[in-house]
Parts: structure tokens; C-alpha cells; sequence
């Protein structure tokens, strides 16, 4: 039996069983979710999202995404997500949070102000050194999965072509501080005056070298302005560097697979 969704499983019947003490008003799925079918849920007390794993791999990242989600609650100066896991009759794993209302910073980026993309990069530098301070001691396996781990694995199982990602650079440089992993334009959220107030999707969070995250915000297109104030609050630009292009190859290798695998995909964040 799977243990995973596909778009022709009952969603929307899971979704009404789901939110039995509210009433669903509509639906509508986010079509750049490539680990998830994600789904926007709007009720008579709010909107929420759901997340529904598409393959094995992704089942087992849900549960570590709510359990790294909840453990960083409240630990940064910024909002994350308080992640609720279910499991539908199947024993399949899914996860719901509630909606906040705001922009991605990669659907705002280009449209920002000088002093606003300054602004950004202040937040979105603090928010990894934040980060990479919470003290680990006692805290659950799954925020404790090294991310090199994680990398290699998506590489090797999940993409039907193993890419050229540097693994035993990210390995050698490996730290043993707490970092987001996927730290992209998409996942940090600014409120309606273009202000960072939160970070999402923690499905590849755990230990690992802060700098990864740092080259994960500029592995993607951003305006000059920006990178530049970002990286002056960090040193060690060889490395990041060389993270840069590590993730640049992981997002090829994933594009690739999308495309082959999930054409319905929106992978214009890319």
C-alpha cells in the first residue's frame, strides 16, 4: 500500500473530514508544491494549507518538517509555522498549518524599494544567525538529521539522475549548527509593507553549516542591491561560493525530475 498521495486520491473528502468543526468555503491547489500537493483551504474561520507527500521519500520529510516546525516556534524573532500531522485512514501522513497573510519574498523581490530589499536582507541575515544559535540539547532526532544526509539521499533516491551537488564539500564542510536547508526567495514571507515576518517549509532543516543557507537565498535570480547588503553581514565568500553552485546543480537535478515526473508543476520560481 502507499503511503503517499496522488491527485486522484479523495483530497477534498480527507480535507472535510479534516476540518470537521469548520465549514470549507473553497479550494485550491498551489501548483508550485513539488514536495506536496499543497492545497489552500479557505473556512468560515480562516484559510488554511494542507500538504499531502508525493512520493515515500516526502512522507517521511512531512513528519520531520512538523517536528522541526514546532520545535523552532518561538525560538527566532520571526514567524514559522505550527505544524499539525494527521494521518488519513490509509496511515498516510499529511500535514495542515493555518494561512498567514502576506507575499513570498520571491513573488515581491523585484518590486521592492531600495530600502526595502536592504530591509529584507538585514531580516533574512539575522533570521540564519538566529537560527544557527538555538542550542540542540535535548532536542528531537528528526531536527538533528544532518543535512548532508538529507542532500545525498534526495539526490540518490529521488531524482532519476544523480547530479554533480559537490556532496563531500557540503560533508567536509559540515557544522554541527542548526540550519533551514532550504532557505529560498519562496519560503520567507513579508506582510503587506514588504516587511520579512516569517520563514516556511522546514522539510530540509537539521545540522549542518549555516553558509548553506546563505548560498541557498542567492542560488536563485535577485537584484543586485540585495545580494550585496545580504552578504555583507557574512565572511567566508569562497565558500559560499562554492555552496552557491552546489545548489544551483540540486535545483537543475530537481527541474529535471519535475518535469518528467509532475509537467502540472509551476516551476517558474526557478
Amino acid at each position: 500500500m502507499n503511503n503517499f498521495f496522488t491527485p486522484s486520491d479523495p483530497l477534498d473528502k480527507i480535507i472535510e473530514e479534516t476540518m470537521d468543526d469548520k465549514q470549507v468555503l473553497d479550494t485550491k491547489q498551489i501548483l508550485t508544491g513539488w514536495t506536496n500537493i499543497v492545497i489552500e483551504v479557505n473556512t468560515d474561520k480562516g484559510a488554511y494549507f494542507f500538504r499531502f507527500p508525493r512520493n515515500p521519500f516526502w512522507s517521511r520529510m512531512i513528519v520531520k518538517d512538523a517536528a522541526v516546525c514546532n520545535f523552532v516556534d518561538g525560538k527566532t524573532s520571526y514567524y514559522t509555522p505550527q505544524m499539525k500531522l494527521y494521518y488519513d485512514s490509509k496511515g498516510r501522513p499529511f500535514s495542515v498549518h493555518e494561512k498567514i497573510e502576506g507575499y513570498t519574498l520571491g513573488d515581491r523581490i523585484y518590486h521592492l524599494s531600495h530600502t526595502a530589499l536592504t530591509g529584507a536582507a538585514y531580516d533574512v541575515a539575522k533570521f540564519i544567525k538566529e537560527l544557527s544559535g538555538i542550542d540542540l540539547r535535548g532536542a528531537p532526532k528528526e531536527v538533528q538529521f544532518p543535512l548532508s544526509e538529507f542532500l545525498h539521499e534526495l539526490d540518490y533516491e529521488h531524482y532519476d539522475k544523480h547530479i554533480d551537488a559537490d556532496h563531500k564539500y557540503i560533508k567536509a564542510t559540515e557544522q554541527s549548527k542548526f540550519v533551514h536547508g532550504d532557505l529560498n526567495l519562496g519560503n520567507i514571507l513579508l506582510d503587506k509593507n514588504d516587511k520579512v515576518i516569517g520563514v516556511i517549509d522546514f522539510c530540509f532543516a537539521g545540522t549542518g553549516n549555516p553558509n548553506m543557507d546563505v548560498a541557498r537565498i542567492i542560488s536563485r535570480p535577485a537584484p543586485k542591491d540585495f545580494e550585496k547588503a545580504f552578504l555583507s553581514y557574512f565572511d567566508n565568500t569562497s565558500e559560499i561560493t562554492r555552496m552557491k553552485k552546489a545548489w544551483k546543480d540540486i535545483d537543475n537535478g530537481y527541474a529535471e525530475h519535475i518535469r518528467t515526473h509532475f509537467p502540472e508543476i509551476n516551476l517558474n520560481q526557478l
